[in-house]
């Protein structure tokens, strides 16, 4: 049986009788095609089973077409559940829309202590960087040192002039609260550890704003932490003699382990005590009762992420500084 052949430029540019250069800058997306050849060029191409030889462009041209992505091995689970493993599936979604590959590697607490660079750094497998959550300053250091396109997503660090993009974190907080107090709570906490990362941070802060403007306290025996440090997985909930009216939650994971600890000591959500959290993950829903929560607009980060990045690879100079998405609130069944 003879080979099928493989379906070449110069095939598509005969058919259509155009230049070789013309299908090439159509297909690269590149100036000098208008929109209604260069669709057509695309259609034909897809008809005919035309196949992007991206070894040869990437050796041509001095790129992999691949971004990496790290990330603190505490932020990816072995389960479908994690929050950033959704991230990630994300980042690669919008990535392969850009003909890049999303390479993922996970960052252990030796390695960041000893600040060992990742593999695909080392082997120059990546054009750029994208690191995913909260990481070591002194880590972040000895990748800037590489001289690699790098963005921070879900995180930021005054310590760095570095593009980030996060989620609108402080106005999150401050709207979650606002919410608690206009269905009637007088007194409100917080659970997450605010020390740990700067999204916890910056939604407690939010809270307080709102509590501030209300003429209300936070009593600092309700700021109940979720875990030690940033390194820490969660820990064992420390609860107080005396409980407020209802608890803001760093994440929806959070409240979901948290409200199986009220009810553990015979509270129940929002009878006696009600919640409001973050992310509108698939904790949100599958706690019982389901969470009211501040969605995180994770595909529009995803795909601002990837944009920003491939920006940056392509104009070394480009810079886009720290940008905030919206987020908004969801209502569902744990405020009373």
């Amino acid at each position: 049986m003879s080979q099928k052949k493989n379906i070449t430029m110069r095939d598509l540019a005969k058919e259509l009788n155009i230049s070789t250069v013309t299908v090439s800058k159509a297909l690269g997306d590149k100036e000098g095609v208008g929109d209604e050849l260069k669709n057509k060029i695309k259609l034909l191409a897809k008809e005919r089973g035309y196949k992007h030889n991206s070894i040869a462009k990437s050796m041509k041209e001095g790129c992999t077409y691949n971004i990496g992505v790290i990330a603190c091995d505490q932020f990816i689970s072995d389960n479908d559940n994690c929050f950033y493993w959704k991230i990630y599936q994300k980042l690669t979604h919008y990535l392969a829309k850009q003909n890049y590959t999303g390479i993922l590697e996970i960052i252990y607490l030796e390695q960041e202590s000893n600040k060992e660079m990742p593999n695909m750094i080392m082997n120059n497998k990546v054009d750029g960087i994208i690191i995913l959550g909260q990481i070591n300053e002194e880590y972040i250091s000895a990748i800037i040192r590489e001289e690699i396109p790098i963005l921070f997503l879900d995180f930021y660090n005054n310590n760095f002039e570095m593009d980030s993009i996060i989620s609108d974190n402080f106005y999150g907080g401050y709207i979650a609260t606002n919410y608690l107090i206009s269905r009637g709570c007088k007194t409100i906490g917080f659970v997450g550890n605010i020390y740990s990362t700067s999204s916890i941070l910056d939604r407690y802060l939010g809270c307080q704003k709102s509590l501030i403007e209300n003429q209300m306290e936070l009593n600092l025996n309700w700021i109940i932490s979720d875990r030690t440090n940033i390194r820490e997985e969660y820990c064992k909930f420390t609860l107080p003699d005396v409980l407020p009216e209802a608890f803001v939650c760093n994440c929806d994971e959070v409240a979901f382990y948290f409200i199986q600890e009220l009810n553990k000591i015979g509270l129940s959500v929002p009878e006696d005590i009600s919640i409001v959290s973050f992310d509108n993950f698939i904790y949100s829903t599958l706690s019982k009762p389901k969470i009211t929560t501040i969605e995180v607009n994770i595909d529009f980060m995803c795909e601002f992420a990837v944009n920003n990045i491939i920006k940056k690879i392509k104009g070394k100079d480009y810079s886009k500084g720290r940008n905030i998405v919206n987020s908004n609130l969801i209502i569902r069944d744990s405020v009373k």
